[in-house]
């Protein structure tokens, strides 16, 4: 056992999120024995598997069960035969919830050896974080259908934006960009077209900015700063974003460097009062899942996020160092990178490189 120990709730989840979380663990355990700590992991099987058995994504458990660790290591969930609602308001919601997983951080780098699909880019023109709202917004619960299955049908979904939601986010995006080179933090919005939530959301960043004159501040709407994500990615250091649009360009941004396979993810719990998840951007990729050619990069790389969390800052830097070291090589490369190699192959390469 290493000098210091940590309780890790493991959920591999679903489809690739079996093979990946095993592999990520791998190379957390040894980065461990490194730098002399253990991750003491207690599985989980919450899934969509389960709940076919059983009509509960946990098995009639309780998520209370994660209160008393000190991280939660998530794979994917969402796998066909169940609806993607289901098992993401069955699992993932009620967890970032009440957990007061408020953070949903997602950085966007090109690394090393990787091709991005932008002509004439590279690693110095993709290197962003994306702040997302993660507890209200437009995923809410409030609402309803009426008159189902007749022509006047309709359905009905309430966004919520709270004063105390939208104030500590910004918060913490404005607190986040003072402590990168750029200070420069950009706000997404649509308050052009939406009339009462985002004019709101735009408010709140203006009266935050002016608690913060080191930072410099622009905003755009969603549609144009999608464009311009795509067109002048070295326009962006920090961006903060509701839950919905932050949930789109998240996706858009690991696209543009280059792997969705790539990009890892948190959702924090910033005060640490409460366990915080880790979970990469990628889904449960079940095209592919069984076959062992996953790339798990994105769970190791989330791995670091969470070993950063946890205080154990030059644990983390050595594993994206030597995900870095790996990428730059050129081979091994899985699937979504132009090659060949195995989930195995991937893993085992990255923790040589950790020598």
């Amino acid at each position: 056992m290493g000098e210091r120990a940590y309780r890790v709730a493991l959920i591999p989840g679903d489809g690739i999120g079996k093979e990946v979380v095993p592999a990520a663990r791998l190379v957390i355990d040894a980065v461990g024995q490194r730098f002399q700590f253990a991750s003491d992991w207690t599985d989980f099987d919450w899934s969509c598997e389960l709940h076919a058995r059983t009509g509960s994504m946990t098995g009639g458990r309780s998520i209370e069960e994660l209160a008393d660790q000190d991280a939660i290591f998530l794979g994917a969930i969402g796998y066909p035969g169940v609806p993607d609602h289901v098992s993401l308001w069955g699992l993932l919601i009620p967890i970032r919830r009440r957990f007061a997983q408020y953070v949903n951080l997602r950085p966007v780098r090109l690394l090393p050896g990787v091709r991005t699909p932008l002509a004439d880019r590279g690693p110095e023109d993709i290197d962003f974080l994306i702040v997302r709202e993660n507890n209200e917004g437009e995923y809410s619960e409030i609402g309803g259908r009426l008159y189902e299955g007749t022509p006047a049908e309709l359905a009905v979904q309430q966004s919520v934006f709270t004063r105390v939601g939208v104030d500590r986010v910004m918060r913490y995006a404005f607190e986040l960009a003072r402590t990168r080179p750029a200070k420069h933090l950009t706000s997404a919005t649509k308050s052009n077209g939406i009339i009462h939530t985002m004019p709101f959301w735009d408010e709140r960043f203006q009266a935050m900015a002016a608690e913060y004159p080191d930072v410099r501040v622009d905003h755009f709407h969603i549609d144009i700063l999608s464009a311009h994500l795509v067109q002048h990615p070295d326009w962006f250091d920090v961006i903060v974003a509701s839950n919905l649009f932050g949930d789109i360009l998240s996706d858009l941004g690991p696209a543009i460097a280059g792997s969705i396979g790539l990009a890892p993810g948190a959702n924090l719990n910033p005060e640490r009062e409460h366990p915080s998840m880790f979970e990469p951007v990628h889904g449960s990729a079940p095209d592919i899942a069984g076959q062992g050619i996953a790339n798990p990069i994105a769970q190791i790389l989330t791995g670091a996020m969470m070993l950063d969390h946890l205080g154990e800052t030059a644990a983390a830097a050595a594993v994206v160092t030597a995900v870095e070291r790996v990428l730059a090589a050129g081979e091994p490369r899985t699937g979504d990178l132009g090659g060949t190699a195995t989930t195995e192959e991937m893993t085992v390469a990255v923790i040589a490189a950790l020598a």
